[in-house]
């Protein structure tokens, strides 16, 4: 906790901890928004600029994702389940869950559940994890800095 400090102009007493929470209180106030549009980017990639008006970078993010996501399935990639076994296994479902909606879709639908038989299934699940995943995460992530910013671009 900071220590109360003298103003010597003044001779007021003051907590610098106080004043710096209530800067960024004022600063960042946290909106529906704020809380919504990540999560919506993060389900539907995308998702979170076309909440915010930002349309063309939304259907950018939305067709680049899909598309990645089925050229990875295409590949033979292989969709991982939650387990608790291989340290690589729970990776691989971090990295697959960060795809958002399109993970739970590929669950249901059975699609990419074969084991990697030759090196174009390995590339085909590398694309999945890793174009799904970091897309994902510099979709979601602009929309919630967005809600806070003053600019238009």
């Amino acid at each position: 906790m900071a220590k109360p400090t003298t103003d010597k102009t003044m001779g007021n007493t003051t907590d610098k901890s106080k004043n710096a929470v209530a800067v960024a209180e004022l600063e960042y106030p946290l909106t529906t928004m704020a809380v919504v549009a990540p999560l919506v980017g993060w389900l539907i990639p995308g998702g979170g600029h076309i909440l915010l008006k930002r349309y063309g970078r939304g259907i950018l993010l939305l067709v680049s994702v899909v598309a990645m996501f089925l050229i990875g399935l295409g590949m033979q990639g292989r969709i991982y389940k939650p387990n608790g076994g291989d340290i690589l296994d729970i990776l691989g479902f971090v990295g697959d869950v960060g795809s958002g909606a399109l993970y739970f879709l590929a669950r249901i639908m059975d699609w990419g559940d074969v084991m990697a038989a030759n090196a174009a299934a390995d590339y085909g699940n590398s694309a999945i994890r890793r174009w799904s995943r970091c897309a994902t995460v510099s979709t979601a992530l602009p929309c919630s800095s967005v809600e806070f910013s003053s600019r238009d671009g």
